[in-house]
């Protein structure tokens, strides 16, 4: 999620490429490494602890504000600086459109209404009664039984006597606003990082081969958006097993350093692959053995340069 070790080396790797002609874009990218390194510090801790306590202002709720924040202020840095000049660098326009993606990742996990992940903020915590209703100026609400023995046996012969007159239409009491609305509209975002998912694995599959890391890093992501937020965990496991499936079938070579990265990520689509399915077919008391996936055969080829 905004973003991975693949996507970090590539927005160092290629702000030096683009800094000698577009000073204000390599400016931009280097920013927007170190806010994605940040990030991914925070959303790791934030995983560790699974769920944010928003009982009350507590450190957890610090870091899920200073999450959304830095995911709001790195997408528009995307939007305003980076995507208007991408133009025809094919590696780096891929990459801004997976981080358009992945900050809409973060706001869906952490931010979205209703929450579909036990990180956001809105998710209802087990074992923290909720907070009396206070009704405003007339005072906490009793139960029907303290009502019932106060009311009087005198039938009441006029409206004011029936108790207290409520608001008039359209001043009802306003519904309070989750916690961070203050930073970012409380809606539901997972159709705009779908869409951006799906145009960031089209313009992948378009321009970068079955086996390079930034192509496998898209794919991984979204897969991991399929499970976590949308809970399509069949289309998930295809996914991640269709591109296994295409790594082993590029036939390009690639420098030793997208060689490991490549690897790394085969395996963790390989664990992706077999998501959930440990749980449902291993019988009780078993443990699933773990997953382990061969690398690419893909081989470094002498003097082979990036295409792109």
């Amino acid at each position: 999620m905004a973003s991975s070790e693949v996507d970090q080396k590539f927005l160092g790797k290629l702000g030096k490429q683009v800094e000698p002609n577009n000073a204000l874009l390599a400016s931009m990218l280097f920013k927007l490494l170190g806010l994605s390194i940040n990030l991914a510090e925070h959303t790791a801790k934030a995983r560790k602890q699974r769920k944010l306590d928003t009982s009350r202002a507590t450190q957890s709720l610090e870091l899920y504000f200073h999450i959304i924040w830095l995911a709001r202020e790195g997408l528009i840095m995307l939007e305003q600086y980076v995507l208007p000049m991408v133009g025809d660098h094919g590696e780096l326009k891929v990459l801004a459109f997976k981080l358009q993606a992945s900050f809409y990742h973060i706001f869906v996990l952490f931010h979205n209404n209703p929450s579909v992940s036990s990180m956001g903020i809105n998710t209802p915590i087990p074992g923290i009664p909720p907070i009396p209703r206070l009704d405003k100026g007339k005072g906490v609400e009793r139960s029907d039984a303290a009502s019932e023995t106060g009311r009087s046996s005198v039938q009441p012969t006029h409206p004011m006597e029936s108790g207290a007159v409520g608001p008039p239409p359209g001043f009802g009491p306003k519904i309070p606003e989750p916690p961070g609305a203050f930073l970012l509209p409380s809606v539901d975002y997972r159709p705009t990082a779908r869409e951006y998912f799906r145009q960031a694995v089209a313009l992948a599959d378009s321009i970068l081969w079955g086996s390079h890391s930034l192509r496998l890093s898209v794919k991984t992501e979204y897969a991991a958006f399929l499970y976590e937020c949308e809970h399509d965990y069949e289309g998930s496991r295809k996914l991640a097993k269709d591109t296994i499936a295409e790594v082993y079938d590029a036939s390009e070579g690639m420098d030793d350093d997208m060689f490991h990265d490549a690897c790394e990520l085969v395996t963790v689509l390989g664990k992706m692959m077999k998501r959930g399915l440990e749980s449902e077919n291993a019988p009780v008391g078993s443990s699933a053995p773990p997953v382990t996936m061969p690398v690419p055969a893909a081989v470094p080829t002498a003097g082979m340069d990036n295409f792109i």
